[in-house]
């Protein structure tokens, strides 16, 4: 599974998750049986080549509908900011659907 993130960094310990106007990288994590088993960074989201299977942004004001369109699933981090915090969250499903009204 992969899992992209709108951040402020490209240093894994230090990139926060941004809004998707203010975002400067793009990072893409893999995860398999539970487990990360690589983080890329991107400046541009055209460069990535693979499915994307899921796409966490900040709040749900976010215009997301691109990624709809290209039917990847979108999750809101309601209190996260870490990519390891998002990732957690995400692993204990507590990131919020965008496609499920609250």
């Amino acid at each position: 599974m992969k899992i992209l993130i709108p951040v402020d960094d490209n240093e894994i310990d230090d990139a926060q998750i941004t809004l998707l106007d203010d975002v400067k990288y793009w990072s893409l994590v893999e995860l398999i049986e539970g487990r990360v088993t690589k983080t890329e960074f991107f400046q541009n989201r055209d460069e990535i080549s693979d499915w994307v299977d899921v796409v966490v942004v900040k709040n749900q004001k976010e215009y997301v509908w691109p990624f709809m369109e290209e039917n990847i699933a979108v999750l809101v981090a309601p209190l996260q900011r870490a990519i390891d915090d998002i990732i957690e969250a995400f692993l204990f499903k507590e990131l919020h659907d965008m496609n499920v009204s609250y």
